[in-house]
């Protein structure tokens, strides 16, 4: 210790440790979320007790509930820290863009498939699909901030094809539907029976298929 410090060794050692705490302490609720993400995914939203969470964070069985108010409130701050922020970017990035719809509707695609169709994020939207009609609360919550967003988002899109000449006249809710129908396939497909070992596959629900599968709906969307 430096002739003249402020602190003694004691002090010190007391300001790293109540430092370390406060860290620990801090990253908590974002431990939480990563658990609870995982045990929604792997076992669904029923299944998935606040207990078990708290153990997969490595926290006490009580903790969870310091932040987070039940396990409904838990979901929801899992979804909006990952799908609707995400959901969130992309239409600011769609709000920027300078290009065709086409290429927009690329570049979405292949931001989407990074950092959520590729990742473990995928699995929530096959959760909601299964337990909907088991917690309506929950699926308005998901339609509100996720779906309806997005939609609205590939909605604009089209409609911006459309206006500039780019695509056909045409149905814009019935195109949206065909665009978003491989992404949400994808995401069913392979956090159910792509998930099963020994299980073979129908197609491919991978980049590569999607990038395809949006090229052929292209076609039928450009002017002629």
């Amino acid at each position: 210790m430096a002739l003249g410090s402020p602190f003694n060794e004691s002090e010190f050692s007391n300001a790293m440790i109540d430092t370390g705490w406060q860290r620990k302490k801090d990253e908590r609720p974002g431990e939480i979320l990563d658990a609870a993400l995982d045990l929604f995914v792997e076992k669904g939203f029923r299944a998935t007790k606040m207990e078990d969470i708290a153990r997969a964070a490595g926290v006490t069985k009580g903790t969870p509930y310091l932040y987070f108010e039940n396990k409904e409130e838990l979901f929801k701050a899992v979804v909006r820290e990952t799908q609707v922020a995400h959901v969130t970017s992309m239409r600011e990035r769609a709000a920027g863009h300078s290009g065709s719809a086409t290429e927009l509707l690329f570049a979405l695609l292949e931001d989407w498939w990074k950092e959520s169709g590729s990742t473990r994020l995928a699995g929530l939207c096959k959760l909601m699909m299964a337990e909907a009609t088991n917690f309506p609360e929950l699926a308005a919550f998901y339609y509100a901030e996720v779906i309806a967003p997005s939609r609205a988002m590939m909605t604009s899109i089209v409609e911006f094809g459309v206006a500039r000449g780019e695509f056909r006249p045409l149905d814009v809710a019935a195109a949206v539907d065909a665009l978003m129908a491989p992404i949400i396939t994808s995401m069913v497909w392979n956090h159910s029976f792509g998930a099963m070992p020994g299980v073979a596959p129908v197609g491919r629900h991978d980049y590569a298929s999607l990038m395809a599968s949006l090229s052929l709906l292209l076609n039928g969307l450009t002017a002629r």
